[in-house]
């Protein structure tokens, strides 16, 4: 009884403090015995909430392994993200789907948030909108939630996915063979006659640049210049 007693006092003491304790068999004579070597989780309920019937990855501590801070003050911040990203755009498509079984519809490297991720969208098998946030360090599942709203803009990229026969991460593969890395990838169908590919990338000497890749052929090209793009001085006309 006491050694039942210690392990689930220990077990709770972790609870509180949001940890992991190992359990150590205690004899009833009070002598410690050899650990168990089986970690008792102590992660907060709250990290499970919605995990039942939905088949995906949970939240784990959501912090980056990359520790980076939002700061565009010297107009950098697309480079000072594609050098410090280790996990490719294609890698993190891939490491979503792991998570979430479906069809990725949009990447975004950001570090709008204590550390740098990669944030992906997810059209899941089971029909769902998920948002899913990744380690730009080694793709490992940070925070993900379920998009409950299906309005008229999801109805449109739910029919662009479901009639696209190249992906997010083979979009992001044939731009970045030749422009660089991929900082950004998503399914533009609000503004063009036909849904396409936006794909944004970041070469070495800082220059940005926006390309289409159509989601039939995968055909790559320029995206055009718009007067409004007065945030991308160095992209591609």
């Amino acid at each position: 009884m006491k050694r039942r007693l210690i392990i689930a006092t220990a077990a709770a003491a972790a609870l509180v403090a949001g940890g992991t304790v190992t359990a150590v068999a205690v004899s009833n004579d009070g002598g410690a015995g050899t650990p168990s070597g089986h970690p008792l989780s102590a992660q907060p309920a709250a990290q499970h909430a919605g995990s039942h019937g939905s088949g995906t990855a949970q939240v784990q501590d959501g912090s980056s392994s990359i520790r980076m801070q939002d700061d565009d003050a010297n107009g950098q911040e697309e480079i000072r993200e594609a050098n410090a990203a280790k996990v490719t755009a294609p890698d993190v498509a891939a490491a979503a789907l792991k998570a979430v079984p479906g069809t990725v519809t949009g990447l975004d490297l950001d570090a709008d948030r204590p550390g740098l991720v990669w944030d992906a969208d997810v059209l899941g098998k089971d029909g769902t909108w998920h948002e899913i946030t990744l380690d730009a360090g080694n793709a490992r599942v940070l925070n993900q939630h379920v998009d409950h709203e299906d309005d008229d803009d999801h109805a449109r990229e739910r029919a662009a996915v479901k009639n696209a026969r190249t992906d997010a991460a083979a979009a992001a593969r044939t731009a970045a063979a030749s422009h660089g890395t991929v900082t950004s990838v998503e399914l533009d169908d609000d503004h063009r006659a036909k849904a396409v590919w936006e794909v944004e990338t970041v070469t070495k000497d800082g220059k940005e640049h926006k390309l289409l890749v159509d989601p039939q052929s995968g055909k790559l090209s320029a995206a055009p210049h718009h007067a409004d793009d007065d945030d991308n001085d160095g992209s591609d006309d």
